[in-house]
């Protein structure tokens, strides 16, 4: 059944199947939102039972917050939790050189994935996919029409399909997005805290070198990279291991991370101002 899905939605050319490789058990932190997902896929594992109960079918969650920090990685792994296909939306495939053609391929966008549900649909960075709504010119008027479309059908929706949108910036999209009944909630993710970076080392580590992780002196690391977002721990570790490789060590030790984290600029150093801009609005 899942290939005949995944055929559907190839030849149609608007969405994107996306393959499960994440799990839950690759994100280190976000304890909250992973409880909620979790609460969620009971809820779309189970729908009939639910909805015999009185259940509403959840409609889905914007993920907010600072880049590198594990929202595309939560959609993935939700899908996955809830053992369904992950659809991805992509408005530059969406947008048509013909008068109308861009409504339509969202109606076909739409149809398609309520056709293959129960399924996930992801919009990846929201703001950029609505951006310049109710501006002038003929491309603000479309993508005003199509975030209409979006908003009326996450509103009316009483499909299986559970969308995850994820945004940088959610101070650039529309207020109407954002009340209730459209998202079920919406989460802001930050720069990790010491005890989530020990978890995401603990992860990126043992999934390369599981053998040398307990000669690790992982607290070292922890204290050393204040302001990394996840996908800079992420690179600190492939750094830090392809040097060992490269001089030929027979292990990777403590100190070929902290010297990949020597010659690593952080997010918080590289963005500094608009990341403190973005945590005192969502604040």
């Amino acid at each position: 059944v899942l290939d005949q899905k995944k055929q559907m939605i190839e030849k149609a050319g608007i969405l994107e199947m996306v393959p499960l490789k994440e799990s839950m058990d690759d994100i280190g932190g976000l304890n909250n939102l992973k409880k909620w997902i979790g609460n969620k896929a009971k809820v779309l594992n189970d729908i009939k039972r639910a909805q015999d109960f009185g259940v509403d079918l959840p409609k889905g969650v914007l993920i907010a917050g600072v880049p590198g920090c594990g929202k595309s990685l939560n959609a993935k792994a939700s899908a996955k939790l809830m053992g369904v296909p992950l659809l991805k939306l992509d408005m530059g495939r969406l947008m048509g050189k013909y008068v109308g053609e861009s409504e339509k391929n969202m109606r076909r966008a739409i149809a398609l994935a309520e056709a293959i549900s129960p399924c996930v649909l992801w919009v990846d960075e929201l703001e950029k996919a609505f951006a310049g709504i109710g501006g002038a010119g003929g491309a603000a008027e479309v993508t005003t029409r199509l975030f209409g479309q979006f908003l009326t059908w996450m509103q009316e929706k009483t499909s299986a399909v559970f969308v995850v949108a994820t945004a940088n910036d959610i101070m650039k999209l529309p207020p109407e997005l954002m009340r209730k009944g459209r998202f079920d909630e919406i989460f802001y993710v930050q720069l990790p805290k010491e005890t989530e970076r020990k978890k995401i080392f603990e992860i990126h580590i043992g999934k390369r070198r599981p053998q040398d992780l307990e000669k690790i002196d992982l607290d070292r690391l922890v204290s050393k990279t204040e302001g990394y977002s996840g996908a800079d721990i992420e690179g600190v570790v492939k750094e830090g291991i392809e040097d060992a490789f490269i001089q030929g060590h027979d292990a990777v030790t403590t100190k070929d991370f902290v010297e990949a984290i020597d010659s690593t600029h952080p997010l918080k150093e590289i963005m500094g101002d608009s990341i403190e801009k973005l945590e005192k609005e969502y604040k």
